[in-house]
């Protein structure tokens, strides 16, 4: 068993992995040793803070070991993926890879002889939107019936937001005035509509209304925030999304929760002032990425002994 995005599990599983999450939360002496001797082989091409950290303190607090290999000084960089996870995957119980295109980890799926999970590409990142239902379970202890709204650009976070929510009966409505091209899976789309759970709006004011949460991301890719080629895309993005920021006029009649994968781009995509906000669980948010991580391991790296 893979996880690459959300096609091949059903809401129960989904939601199975999500209240894993929150007993290992709440019962972390259960879990120290449940990966006794085990490796986790965590692959990085693009830059990383939640992902590695989580992964890595998940793997040392559930007994095991977390191998960082970093794309640029191992022969990755040099060889074909499939070669490579050929070898890497003998070594290893599981394998954790943020790439950039999920072209690659296609080929790394057909190479490992061990499970592969998403650690984000550019069209999906599944452990983040687990993490972000184990938030929103914790505090209003459901998920189906809930009613969320994301607000930014249509890329890999939505795309796992609307698969998530839409399984385990979320109802959410995406803001979304530009599509990340590179991130667009016209099936993912049609499979939501026919739950009836997702729409599309561009009315930002009507969309956050009696909405139990509001989710936002960065407007420009993380790996293009600072990048000189990438100076007059990003203005055209802001002149176009400045109107869909989250910000404290937005928000003046709503109790709804505020979330963010983060990394956060102040003053941009999020107000200064919502960061900190009383309704936002933005570190929480963050901070259940690590019992995410253990889920998802737990179940990989078990389901091989089936």
């Amino acid at each position: 068993m893979d996880l690459i995005n959300f096609k091949g599990l059903s809401g129960k599983q989904i939601e199975e992995l999500v209240d894993l999450g929150l007993n290992i939360k709440n019962n972390p002496k259960e879990y120290f040793r449940a990966l006794y001797r085990k490796s986790l082989g965590l692959i990085f091409q693009k830059t990383s803070t939640r992902t590695r950290v989580a992964f890595e303190v998940a793997m040392t607090e559930l007994g095991g070991h977390a191998l960082f290999i970093d794309w640029r000084t191992t022969n990755f960089i040099l060889a074909d993926i499939y070669d490579e996870s050929q070898y890497l995957s003998r070594n290893v119980d599981c394998i954790m890879a943020r790439l950039l295109k999920n072209s690659l980890l296609k080929k790394m799926v057909l190479g490992s002889k061990v499970p592969v999970i998403n650690g984000c590409d550019e069209m999906y990142h599944p452990s983040q939107i687990i993490a972000d239902l184990i938030s929103l379970k914790e505090k209003r202890n459901r998920l189906k019936g809930l009613k969320g709204v994301y607000v930014g650009i249509h890329n890999n976070i939505c795309n796992s937001l609307i698969e998530g929510c839409t399984k385990t009966g979320i109802k959410l409505t995406t803001v979304t005035p530009i599509i990340n091209k590179n991130a667009q899976d016209p099936i993912l789309i049609e499979e939501a509509k026919k739950t009836g759970l997702w729409k599309t709006s561009l009315d930002i004011k009507r969309a956050v209304e009696n909405s139990d949460f509001v989710y936002t991301d960065t407007w420009i890719d993380m790996e293009f925030f600072t990048e000189p080629k990438f100076v007059i895309e990003k203005e055209q993005r802001i002149k176009i999304m400045k109107e869909y920021q989250l910000n404290e006029k937005l928000m003046e009649r709503n109790d709804a929760y505020i979330m963010h994968p983060m990394p956060i781009h102040r003053g941009y995509e999020l107000s200064e002032g919502l960061i900190e906000d009383s309704r936002s669980i933005i570190y929480e948010q963050a901070a259940n990425r690590l019992y995410s991580a253990k889920a998802i391991l737990l179940e990989l790296i078990n389901s091989q002994k089936n």
